[in-house]
């Protein structure tokens, strides 16, 4: 297993759509085990193929004190509802913003021994995960939802805000 160099904003292959896995052999187990060290080493939540440089249909995502949820082929199949939250990205380091997503979503996938499973997740951080990999697999970015740069806000801002108001 190993870290994979992360893909950032700019770099092509997070604007293509990625190709179905037709075949899960010992090359695509490599890849969810090496994405989940990589997303793990970044400390990250969630991870799409093409955040390291693979335009496949694979994503991973780990929530603290959760099972690992290894996404191949995945295909929303239901969403309802929306939210204004703050998102932020792997591929877009030192910046959040707030978007719209889903409140509920169901995603329909292959796990990593080929069978098939459904996730639902309603107002929490895993509907907004799996719709965040899920725009990874269809080449979009979070900042995509923007009208302006401007919207996207610096993380260390937020930190020295968070120390002032802590000095208060």
């Amino acid at each position: 297993m190993a870290v994979l160099r992360l893909r950032f904003a700019g770099d092509p292959v997070l604007r293509r759509k990625t190709h179905a896995i037709k075949k899960i052999d010992a090359s695509v187990q490599r890849l969810i085990d090496d994405m989940l060290d990589t997303m793990h080493a970044a400390h990250g939540v969630g991870l799409a193929a093409p955040q390291v440089g693979q335009s496949l249909r694979v994503a991973v995502i780990h929530m603290a004190e959760e099972e690992v949820i290894v996404l191949i082929n995945p295909q929303i199949v239901k969403r309802t509802g929306e939210r204004r939250i703050e998102e932020g990205c792997l591929s877009v380091p030192g910046y959040v913003a707030e978007i719209a997503r889903s409140e509920s979503v169901t995603v329909k996938a292959l796990n990593r021994e080929g069978r098939p499973f459904r996730v639902r997740a309603k107002d929490d951080l895993l509907a907004q995960a799996l719709e965040h990999e899920m725009d990874h697999l269809n080449g979009v970015l979070y900042i995509d939802y923007l009208e302006s740069a401007d919207q996207l806000i610096p993380l260390e801002s937020r930190e020295e805000t968070t120390v002032a108001e802590e000095e208060l």
